[in-house]
């Protein structure tokens, strides 16, 4: 007894819009209708519509299945050396598969460091454990500094987050309107901890070669984020202290 289009989806645990994209894809044929205008599926419908599920199921593009659906690996005409033959077509899906298998397997690795730390979920590789106690405005920053700077630096930039003190937590809460004392005893509070930063990273005097973009770039960029994650005040303490450290330099 023929099928309707319902009944054939359903025997192939499928969906009617799912056999209609076949049938326009050019993969599964149109069958004969009755008078009435009903489509009327046969055995042979069913057996190349549950082929079509399978190789799809697999993650054959459906531009490839109709070449291969009806040969075997090793048939006739299909040369393991032709790059559309059956064996390379699985060999190929199977590399892509594995790929995909070690991309989850790393984000699963790094969902693990997102929860173990408490960090937000769009925390850059890295800096899971240390989110949780940066501010807004540096967990912007190093949204950006995850783009802009080779994995080297960032382990770096890492180590500099954990070693956060009392004087950088009150940069943090800097008003914008502090008076001039304040922004300076900052600065001089800032300067030797920025002092033994720069003895443990020499980089950070020339960071460019730490660049993964092009160097003006990355300095617009860089300038542009610290005008609006910081405020005035802020902005300013880091130039004073910077000149600070230039001054003091050997």
């Amino acid at each position: 007894m023929p099928w309707s289009t319902r009944q054939l989806a359903d025997l192939a645990g499928t969906t009617v819009n799912t056999v209609r994209h076949y049938h326009q894809a050019g993969l599964l044929a149109e069958p004969e209708r009755l008078s009435n205008g009903y489509k009327q599926y046969t055995v042979p419908h069913l057996v190349r519509l549950l082929r079509i599920r399978r190789l799809a199921d697999l993650g054959v593009p459906l531009a490839r299945i109709e070449s291969i659906d009806d040969l075997a690996p090793g048939e006739v005409g299909s040369r393991d050396d032709d790059p559309n033959s059956v064996s390379s077509t699985l060999r190929e899906l199977d590399e892509e598969l594995q790929s995909r298998i070690s991309q989850l397997e790393e984000a699963r690795t790094q969902i693990a460091a997102l929860l173990a730390g408490g960090a937000p979920a769009h925390t850059p590789p890295g800096f899971e454990s240390v989110s949780a106690g940066m501010s807004e405005a540096d967990r912007s920053l190093i949204q950006i500094y995850a783009e802009l700077y080779r994995p080297e630096a960032l382990a770096d930039v890492r180590s500099m987050v954990e070693a956060a003190d009392s004087a950088s937590r009150r940069f943090d809460d800097l008003p914008a309107d502090a008076d001039d004392a304040s922004r300076q005893r900052l600065a001089e509070e800032l300067l030797p901890g920025l002092r033994v930063q720069l003895e443990a990273h020499p980089w950070l005097r020339d960071p460019a070669p730490q660049y993964q973009k092009s160097r003006s770039e990355t300095r617009k960029a860089l300038r542009d984020a610290l005008h609006e994650v910081y405020n005035d005040a802020q902005i300013d303490v880091i130039a004073r202290v910077e000149r600070l450290a230039e001054e003091q330099t050997p």
